[in-house]
């Protein structure tokens, strides 16, 4: 007799269990009755119904990297900006005042100066290194504070701790984009912070092939209006993205370990190098917030380094040019070394004028170290600082 219907049965029955979390990208889940309906969405029940409003690879995920920042209940969502979208949108309102720290990633910069002004929501930018200057910027209005850790691209540490108690005192809400710095090397919430969220995208799936966020409230009732943003707005993740992402997370400490090493180590080369102008790693004693870099992330220098050449926009695309085997290309966090020249990227949409400012020059680059041979990493550095030099 010939089957009537398609829908699969269940799985086979087994009273062993796989050591790895299955993918399961279905976009919907069956109940038995509405009675079992209603008392999944009233909080009665466990279960999925709908992939926008959650299902098992995201919530997987999400676990996960609660566990590593010390919290409960965060939300993955599609991408970073997804994340950064829900905090600011899904919290604020119109009439409210939004601060920033004046060197957040590209894309959250444009969200602050052109998006949310035009849905009404007010917003100013200052140096998140100076408690005074964020107080200053401070509105009667003011709903939130967002900042990073360590700044992108010129590795500047936020007065956390000063910031976290200014807005205790005030009641403003303060947000941690955690991306560059990761639960590996300071966790917000521990600090004073409200919300934090985490592009992971880049260091905790570490392999350049998935586009996610996660977000994570302290407040239960902060974290249901992020939830019911991100399933209205549909900014929902992938399964299987939610399952690499997973994958990659079991050696996000031994990536991060190596990675950090390796950008130690290249960091002291860099500093003396002929043409080398600057180099900016938080553990070294000539970085501008060196104090500031020992309280905060207590010895982690992480795997961002920066630094900068003689010579502008041609010594740049030599250097480029040059250090062949490391991609150039706006990311970080990949298991291999990417170089990222802000100017071209990140910063391309800022005057030169505003670039000086924040120390962002034509021959300024971005590191993020990956997991290669340390020698044949520094070698390869070499060669593109051999370039330069040619063109004297």
């Amino acid at each position: 007799m010939k089957p009537t219907l398609i829908r699969p049965q269940g799985l086979p029955a087994s009273i062993s269990r796989p050591v790895v979390t299955p993918i399961m990208p279905s976009v919907v889940y069956a109940s038995d009755t509405p009675d079992a309906l209603d008392a999944q969405y009233e909080g009665r029940t466990q279960g999925y119904t709908y992939a926008r409003e959650g299902h098992p690879n995201a919530d997987v995920l999400a676990q996960r990297i609660d566990a590593l920042e010390g919290c409960e209940g965060g939300i993955v969502t599609g991408s970073g900006m997804a994340a950064v979208t829900a905090a600011v949108m899904g919290l604020c309102q119109a009439g409210d005042h939004v601060l920033g720290g004046d060197q957040l990633y590209g894309r959250s910069l444009r969200l602050m100066k052109e998006d949310l002004p035009r849905l009404g929501i007010t917003t100013t930018l200052a140096d998140p290194t100076d408690v005074a200057a964020m107080e200053a910027a401070l509105r009667d209005t003011t709903r939130m504070v967002l900042i990073e850790v360590v700044s992108n691209p010129t590795l500047r540490i936020a007065d956390i701790d000063g910031i976290a108690a200014l807005c205790k005192a005030r009641g403003i809400l303060l947000v941690v984009d955690n991306t560059f710095t990761t639960p590996h090397a300071v966790q917000p919430f521990a600090r004073g912070a409200d919300v934090v969220l985490h592009s992971v995208t880049k260091l905790l799936a570490g392999h350049s092939d998935v586009t996610l966020g996660w977000v994570a409230a302290r407040d239960d009732g902060l974290r249901k209006r992020l939830y019911d943003f991100i399933v209205t707005t549909g900014l929902t993740p992938s399964p299987f993205d939610c399952w690499l992402a997973e994958r990659g997370l079991v050696s996000f400490d031994l990536r991060f370990d190596r990675a950090q090493q390796t950008a130690q180590m290249l960091a002291t080369h860099l500093s003396g190098q002929p043409g080398v102008t600057r180099v900016l790693y938080p553990t070294r004693d000539d970085h501008p917030d060196r104090a500031r870099a020992q309280a905060v992330l207590q010895g982690v220098g992480g795997n961002m380094l920066s630094f900068e050449i003689d010579g502008g926009r041609a010594a740049a695309n030599a250097f480029a040019a040059a250090a062949t085997g490391i991609a150039f290309a706006p990311t970080l966090g990949d298991v291999g070394t990417t170089l990222s020249h802000p100017a071209s990227s990140s910063h391309r949409a800022l005057t030169p004028e505003a670039r000086a400012a924040i120390g962002v020059s034509e021959g300024f680059f971005r590191v993020s170290v990956g997991l290669e041979d340390p020698g044949a990493l520094i070698d390869t550095f070499d060669a593109g600082l051999a370039a330069v030099r040619a063109l004297k």
